[in-house]
């Protein structure tokens, strides 16, 4: 797949900045950082690459001309949604259910995805503001039954009406397609999708059952908005970075990383930007179990703390977690998606007072890249928990972004002081510990919610602290959970887009057909083998070898007259024989079970598939990330001098050790308190802390 040239290039667009990796077998792994551009994201991509050009010595254009592949993940669609700057989109719906979108999930459409202090007031809640209001939304006359039969032939006047009326009237720009049970027949939504490419050839169309041929009214047809609403934007901006990366000499593929953890040929990943929803924070987590697996730790809690957010997964015996009820915003779809939940607080999060109570709080506004934090003296005027760091000695104005930002830490003192320190009535030092002891209270009750309250031990597990502000507070609340060790990698605040470079090529295939239990195995098999001819043929074309080639098997089961399915996976041989079948049905009891309670599977009730599931995976050359030999235990050669720095365990400021870590080589050991500055984090070693460099230059801290 990776031809002839030398390297692999990977970029991850965040909120605050655009991060790259380049690699190549044999040489160390190179980074690149810069500022993110919005609105116009790709200009930071190229900003970004360069930095890492400038790194390795070389220009631009040379790297980019010597790449054989480029992946990236970016947040163009989380962006289109949260700041509702997508398209004007329409929805075609069967005539009587044009209210699904707006009914929602009942009651409780009216509280998914608020965040505690919401919930706090159910009564004072309401849904969220639809993508697509009542009068964007027209009904036709057809009708589909729940066997795929068709009972009522469309009418494709009103059909054409329909779409004239959402393009000419409503002013529409993308048009969504949702009809009742399309998923089991979709002859009436492929035929509307024809009529408006002939009636509307301008506006952005999308299908449900392209995009989720799944059953579940509701939560199809918001996946299907969704796709409409932020496709356009995909699309365009997949092409314009496209064609930007070939101005500069890049002439090979580019893949897109999706929510689940795959990545896509960006032809494919731009007609279904559901799919982008979350694709970094899916990296971090992939980039941390391949990690993870190096290091011989399959347990890995996934902490993701940049600009914007932090984010937090959970890997279990080298596993992935994905997520039951995926939400952006409080948008429910349908689509497979790593679990990775977050709270709005990251480096750039706007340290507030709440107005009735005067409590400070962490986000969840950010100042993001522009105007950023104060002290970044791009324009930002109110402070962040950057400029926190700043306060507490943890910053050093000179370092940062490898020097390319002079910090201004007085702009953020006189900042800090007006707006929070002085109202509470506190000093600058104790304002900013307390803050600073906020976020980390705020992180530790995340991690507690995916572990703790799932029956999850944090002490089963290693703490990777990434991002570009984790390694700061990872020392407070990596020993408050407890975890066995901390690690931050080498990639700590590009491990995004190192992920990106872990990642191979998953293409998932579904068919959605109701069988019963038992079915014989032949008829199941029929299912499975035009999807798996299309797979091996899909990655065929997509370069990859037999070789490199796997499929993953998998069925939606429930009891039957139940609602709510559990995807369980085919552990037998493929293709399925009756013993095979058994098996899939004694793991869906006991899958059942650990979700809903020991004893609360029963076979008696009568069992019935509903969804047949393939996940077909082209393996993609790995980094190899040579082991160094150790050397001795003193880091003395690295050593800068001493400052005073906020020190958990003294309550306040205290000396602290001061280490450059480009300095550092495996084996120094350094005892906390101490600071070490990179180019691109700045690492944190708390009291009663010891830190030391591994074979792979990532830095592991362990509790004395």
């Amino acid at each position: 797949m990776n031809g002839d040239k030398s390297y692999v290039i990977a970029t991850d667009v965040g909120g605050t900045c655009t991060d790259t990796v380049v690699f190549a077998p044999g040489e160390p792994v190179h980074i690149g950082k810069a500022l993110s551009t919005p609105p116009d994201f790709a200009n930071g991509v190229i900003d970004s690459i360069r930095s890492a050009a400038d790194a390795m010595g070389i220009p631009l254009g040379e790297l980019l001309g010597r790449t054989s592949l480029f992946t990236h993940g970016s947040t163009v669609v989380d962006n289109a949604l949260l700041t509702r700057g997508g398209a004007r989109t329409g929805l075609i719906a069967t005539e009587g259910f044009e209210d699904t979108l707006l009914v929602t999930r009942g009651a409780y459409g009216r509280w998914a995805g608020l965040a505690e202090e919401g919930l706090k007031h159910p009564v004072k809640t309401d849904r969220a503001p639809p993508l697509v209001p009542a009068e964007r939304i027209r009904g036709v006359p057809e009708r589909v039954d729940y066997k795929g039969a068709v009972i009522r032939e469309l009418d494709e006047e009103s059909a054409e009406a329909a779409i004239r009326y959402l393009v000419e009237v409503a002013g529409v720009e993308a048009i969504a397609i949702c009809l009742l049970w399309s998923p089991y027949n979709p002859v009436h939504e492929r035929r509307i999708r024809e009529i408006a490419a002939k009636a509307a050839p301008g506006a952005y169309v999308t299908i449900s059952s392209d995009i989720a041929p799944v059953p579940g009214e509701y939560e199809r047809t918001s996946t299907t908005v969704i796709n409409a609403y932020a496709g356009r934007l995909a699309h365009d901006y997949v092409t314009d970075l496209q064609g930007l990366l070939a101005e500069e000499g890049y002439g090979g593929p580019l893949l897109v990383m999706q929510g689940y953890g795959g990545l896509l040929p960006a032809e494919e990943a731009s007609s279904r930007a559901v799919g982008m929803i979350e694709c970094g924070p899916a990296a971090g987590v992939i980039g941390a179990r391949y990690l993870g697996g190096t290091m011989g730790d399959p347990d890995v809690i996934a902490a993701d703390m940049g600009g914007t957010t932090f984010k937090v997964g959970v890997i279990q015996g080298g596993a992935l977690e994905f997520a039951r009820e995926p939400l952006v915003d409080r948008y429910h779809y349908v689509a497979p998606k790593i679990e990775v939940v977050s709270i709005g607080a990251g480096g750039g999060s706007i340290v507030s007072l709440e107005p009735r109570t005067g409590v400070p709080r962490v986000g969840p506004k950010s100042a993001g890249a522009r105007p950023g934090p104060v002290c970044y003296g791009l324009g930002g005027t109110e402070p962040t928990l950057t400029d926190v760091m700043t306060l507490i000695g943890y910053m050093d104005p000179t370092t940062f972004l490898g020097g390319a930002i002079p910090l201004d830490i007085g702009a953020a003192r006189k900042a800090f002081e007006a707006q929070i320190a002085r109202p509470m009535g506190m000093g600058v030092d104790e304002a900013a510990f307390g803050i600073y002891r906020v976020a980390a209270a705020q992180i530790t009750d995340l991690i507690h919610e995916i572990t703790v309250e799932r029956g999850l031990d944090p002490r089963d597990f290693v703490l990777h602290a990434f991002g570009g502000s984790c390694p700061l507070l990872a020392g407070v609340f990596g020993r408050e959970l407890n975890v066995k060790r901390i690690v931050v990698p080498y990639t700590a605040s590009v491990n995004c887009a190192f992920g990106l470079v872990s990642a191979d090529v998953v293409h998932e295939f579904a068919h959605t057909a109701m069988r019963p239990v038992p079915t014989p195995a032949e008829e199941i098999n029929a299912i499975y083998g035009p999807m798996v001819e299309r797979a091996r043929a899909q990655l065929a074309d997509e370069g990859f070898a037999d070789g490199d080639v796997s499929l993953e098997w998998s069925a939606d089961l429930r009891y039957r007259r139940q609602v709510h399915e559990v995807t369980t996976p085919v552990r037998a041989s493929t293709p399925l024989d009756e013993a095979g079948l058994e098996t899939l049905v004694s793991d869906f009891e006991a899958l059942y079970e650990r979700k809903y309670g020991k004893g609360s599977a029963y076979r008696g009730a009568g069992i019935e598939m509903t969804m047949f599931r393939l996940s077909a995976r082209g393996r993609m050359t790995r980094p190899e990330i040579p082991a160094q030999p150790l050397a001795g235990e003193d880091a003395s050669a690295a050593h800068r001098g001493r400052r005073d720095v906020f020190v958990e365990a003294e309550g306040g400021l205290a000396p602290a050790d001061i280490y450059d870590f480009a300095a550092l080589v495996p084996g120094n050991t350094i005892a906390g308190p101490a600071v070490v500055h990179t180019p691109i984090t700045t690492i944190v070693v708390q009291a009663a802390q010891t830190a030391r460099m591994d074979p792979w230059r990532n830095i592991v801290i362990a509790f004395d």
